[in-house]
Order: structure tokens, then C-alpha cells, then sequence
């Protein structure tokens, strides 16, 4: 997947997130955000349930009601922006108001709000789904309610295309199709996407950059190449490893009698390389989903921290 990836270019922030708050009732959810969304790339917002990744995309999309702050694209304030709202689409589950209309008009609606609609392709993907659009969407299984909106996310050509959990309800072999066909548009169709979801391991190797989001914050923006860069296993004696450990940020642990298994997010200089390899330590970089599970996992451990850094 990542060999697709690299051949769509980078461009600049589209969208521009400055000190956003939100808040439900007393209950604050988003605090002071700053975030800056570049073009052309696929984000995995990632998080524990109730951390307010469907509020941020919400907002993101105008479709939620900021209390303070901006969000900006390309430099113009979103909400009550039609221009913006063409370029926006945010896949997620469908309001009652429109359960009750059958399919094909739920698709043809979709095909007024977004300005590069490809009709073309929302032919074809209907077919590669076997969708039946005579039917109501409030007849269809949760699968077919999630592949409508899949379809509508593929065919708006939004250049800001985001996914609140995009898999719901689909079997193994129709999330794979998914991820198949969103990797192959993007190639051909370049935007951003931004997607939000708890099957870290289905995807962590689609995402360019990760968002994690805990305690109101943004906890971690960055590259996946980087993160790559600083997560290491370590493997050995408990007392040789505890030695080159001891400053760093642990975010897991396994024990099997003498020998202890780490998993260290930092940098490491030249010289605790040196002893690692002298001192028969194995060393193994942390595959990225385990990566993301650990780094929620402390986060949801350390809500009074400020995050990773």
C-alpha cells in the first residue's frame, strides 16, 4: 500500500485549524485545537471512544457549530461557506431525515451538494458493490448502509474527503475491497483524506500522517515514516535492557522470567545503539498498528500528561 502512496505529491495546508473549542453543555470536548491539514495526503485521526473525533470532523465539515476559534479553507472561514461545502463531503452515518428516501435519490442528492460528482464512477462502484438503489436506505443491512456512503465519499471528488469509521458492518472480504478501491482512486484522483477509525490494524499502512487525539488535545501529529524512525522492540536479559530504558518512554512491557520485552517510543543516540548491539539486545522496529495501540493505551493511561512529544 505504501508504494502507492508514494508517488501522489504533497501540497500545502487546506485546511487550517486555530485555537477550536467545543463544548456540550458543561462538557468540554476539543480545547484550544491547532491543526493543520496538508493537500493531497490520507490522516488517520485516531483516539478512545469519546474523545471527539467525530465532533472534530463535524466541525471540519460545517456541520457542527464551532464556540470559538477558526477553521479555515484555503484561508476562508468553512461554516456557512457553500463554495467550502463542495469541497468538503464527511462520510458518516446518515441522519433519520433521509432514511426513509430510497437510494438512488440519496445518491442523486449527493450529486448536487458536490461539485466534481463523478457520475461515471458512481455507476460503476454501485455495480462493483451488487447495490440494489430501489430500495430504501432504512430497508438496506448495515453493510449496504456503509457502502452507500462509501460510494458517495469515492464519487464526490471532494477535495476533503474524511471517513467516520468507514467499515461498519462490512465482512473482511468487503472492507478489503474498500481499502483496495480507496487506495487505487487516490492514486488516480489525488485528495485528502481523513480517516477516523478503531480497526488500526486494517490500516495503519494507508495512513501518511497519524492524528491522535486525547484529553481535549491534539496528543500527536506526525508522519508515519518518523514515528517508524523512533518505536523500537527491545528484547533481552531485564537488567541489560532496564540500563538503556531507564529515560526513555516505555509504552509496553512483557515479561518471560528473565527476559523482558519493551516497547520504547524516543530516540536513541549512538552510543545506546552501541550498547544495545554489544550487549546482545534485540532491536526491531514496532509495527505500525501495534505502534498506534500502544500510544492510545498510555495516552488513555496519562490523561493528565500533556501527551507525547
Amino acid at each position: 500500500m505504501q508504494n502507492l502512496l508514494k508517488n501522489i505529491k504533497e501540497g500545502n495546508s487546506v485546511i487550517e485549524v486555530k485555537k477550536l473549542n467545543k463544548s456540550y453543555g458543561k462538557s468540554k470536548v476539543l480545547t484550544d485545537i491547532d491543526l493543520n491539514i496538508e493537500e493531497n495526503k490520507i490522516y488517520g485521526l485516531l483516539g478512545r471512544n469519546g474523545v471527539g473525533k467525530t465532533t472534530l470532523l463535524n466541525l471540519i465539515s460545517g456541520q457542527t457549530l464551532k464556540d470559538s476559534g477558526e477553521i479555515n479553507l484555503d484561508g476562508e472561514e468553512i461554516f456557512e461557506n457553500s463554495h467550502a461545502m463542495g469541497d468538503i463531503c464527511l462520510i458518516k452515518d446518515f441522519p433519520e431525515s433521509i432514511k426513509e428516501r430510497k437510494v438512488k435519490d440519496v445518491l442523486a442528492m449527493a450529486s448536487i451538494i458536490y461539485k466534481n460528482w463523478d457520475e461515471e464512477y458512481k455507476d460503476y462502484l454501485i455495480k462493483e458493490f451488487n447495490l440494489n438503489t430501489k430500495k430504501k436506505l432504512m430497508k438496506l443491512s448495515t453493510g449496504n448502509k456503509t457502502i452507500v456512503g462509501l460510494i458517495i465519499g469515492f464519487a464526490s471528488r471532494a477535495r476533503i474527503t474524511m471517513f467516520d469509521e468507514p467499515t461498519l458492518g462490512l465482512d473482511a472480504a468487503m472492507r478489503y475491497k474498500f481499502y483496495q478501491l480507496l487506495l487505487e482512486d487516490y492514486e488516480k484522483n489525488p485528495r485528502t483524506i481523513i480517516i477516523s477509525t478503531h480497526l488500526i490494524d486494517e490500516v495503519a499502512n494507508m495512513f501518511e500522517e497519524v492524528i491522535i487525539l486525547n484529553n481535549e488535545k491534539v496528543a500527536l501529529k506526525d508522519e508515519v515514516s518518523k514515528l517508524k524512525e523512533k518505536s523500537y522492540f527491545l528484547s533481552g536479559r531485564k537488567d541489560v535492557i532496564d540500563q538503556v530504558t531507564d529515560n526513555k518512554k516505555v509504552i509496553h512491557k512483557e515479561e518471560f522470567g528473565s527476559t523482558n520485552i519493551v516497547g520504547i517510543y524516543g530516540d536513541f543516540t549512538e552510543e545506546e545503539f552501541k550498547y544495545i548491539r554489544n550487549n546482545n539486545i534485540e532491536i526491531s522496529n514496532i509495527p505500525l498498528q501495534k505502534l498506534f495501540i500502544y500510544l492510545t493505551e498510555n495516552m488513555i493511561k496519562e490523561e493528565n500528561s500533556n501527551g507525547f512529544n
